[in-house]
């Protein structure tokens, strides 16, 4: 392969789940050594432009993870065929991306958390609850990058 592998992370309004999913990516990845290409999307344009949410950076910070140059973006036709994974935080945010993506790059859609080996395989949207729900999710979501890391690694 020539071109570099690429993640692309969605979540809903890629405030919270899917910048900390790039931010934690894009440090677990340099320190594998592996050169890709990582970004970051929502389902919907709720806060298109916007820094991610200042408790994700402040818990994802406080574990070494920099948000410098983050910022918000909805996800766009042509991430379908640019990004080699396309990985959803949430059953909800799967479906919206199934129904977004030309048939030909369905296989690309995958939830983040089958990287992962826990039950639910759903990142939970801190966004509404208290400081638990975003160690929770930088919890869940250092899990599943080292999983991607190896997937990418063996295949």
């Amino acid at each position: 392969m020539g071109q570099s592998t690429s993640v692309l992370f969605v979540c809903l309004g890629n405030i919270c789940r899917s910048p900390t999913a790039e931010a934690v990516f894009k440090q677990k990845a340099a320190d594998a050594g592996l050169k890709l290409v990582i970004d970051s999307a929502g389902t919907h344009g709720y806060h298109i432009g916007k820094a991610p949410d200042k408790r994700s950076q402040a818990a994802g910070v406080a574990r070494g993870y920099s948000f410098k140059g983050l910022k918000c973006r909805r996800v766009d036709e042509s991430d379908f065929e640019k990004f080699d994974y396309i990985l959803a935080m949430d059953d909800s945010n799967l479906s919206n991306l199934r129904g977004m993506s030309p048939s030909q790059y369905q296989d690309k859609i995958k939830l983040f958390l089958d990287f992962a080996s826990v039950e639910d395989k759903e990142v939970p949207d801190p966004y509404y609850g208290g400081k638990r729900g975003f160690e929770l999710v930088l919890d869940l979501i250092e899990e599943a990058s080292d999983g991607l890391i190896t997937h990418i690694q063996q295949s």
